[in-house]
């Protein structure tokens, strides 16, 4: 069915921003599917990709441009330690390597290439383990990694060292990094010398870091979980498409997204 809705802000605004805002595409790929002619606002067609929306009117996109914007692929990989997410050096193995035929978890519409330019959102260095999500959806980075983004990321992290409660206060609130203050971060202490940590941020290397300014060193940490996408039963090694359920929470996240999502497929 086409994607319709009507315009219901006090002025008038340009087509591919309220497109953008809305979570539907990337500015540029509302200026494609308009110089397509797959856009039309009250039945007319819309020619001009400076073209403003009015108070009122109502705008549709055609089967075809939900097509094409179903189309773009995102997948989620749980990443093992050694994989890099991205601009391997010499000896080293990306991630997008990993998402081969024989390593599909559940089904896909198609096998990867690199003419789909998966590129990761969010960072996972080499020796952390976890959710990666790979996408060529401008919207969903947005979400993910842009900078008005809000959705929590939660680990699971293994350390050595004395834990105490000062230390676990001191990395919920009042650490500095690169001489900048950071958010506040949940953590907590769920099982033996394993702390769960939630943040709405991702500095380099940064729960690692902040570890070791209480002097914990971190041996395992281990990504469960980006704003509602669980890496639920997902195998170390495999990878998944995210569903367009996925990707709606992810855009327009719910009020209590650790609640949601098992992240359960079949093999």
């Amino acid at each position: 069915m086409a994607w319709t809705k009507t315009y219901d802000e006090a002025e008038p605004q340009r087509v591919n921003r309220w497109l953008a805002q809305s979570g539907v595409c990337s500015r540029r790929e509302a200026e494609g599917l308009i110089a397509q002619g797959l856009v039309s606002i009250d039945g007319q067609t819309v020619e001009d990709a400076g073209r403003k929306i009015e108070p009122g009117q109502t705008l549709v996109l055609s089967d075809g441009a939900q097509a094409k914007l179903e189309s773009t692929l995102t997948v989620v990989i749980h990443k093992p330690v050694g994989i890099v997410s991205a601009h391997p050096e010499a000896g080293q193995i990306a991630a997008v390597t990993m998402l081969t035929a024989g390593a599909l978890y559940g089904e896909s519409p198609v096998i990867p290439t690199l003419e789909n330019r998966l590129a990761p959102v969010g960072r996972l260095d080499m020796d952390s383990r976890g959710l990666l999500i790979l996408s060529e959806d401008g919207v969903v980075a947005k979400a993910v990694i842009g900078p008005e983004s809000d959705l929590e990321k939660e680990y699971r992290v293994k350390v050595t060292g004395q834990i105490t409660d000062k230390k676990i206060a001191m990395l919920r609130h009042g650490l500095q990094l690169d001489r900048r203050q950071l958010r506040h971060a949940k953590v907590t202490l769920i099982g033996d010398q394993l702390l769960r940590f939630v943040l709405k941020e991702g500095r380099n290397r940064q729960i690692r870091r902040m570890c070791e300014l209480v002097d914990l060193h971190v041996v395992d940490l281990f990504r469960v979980r980006i704003g509602s996408l669980k890496i639920g039963d997902l195998p170390e090694g495999r990878w998944r498409v995210i569903t367009p359920q996925e990707r709606t929470e992810l855009i327009n996240p719910p009020a209590h997204p650790e609640r949601l999502r098992t992240g359960k497929r079949s093999s």
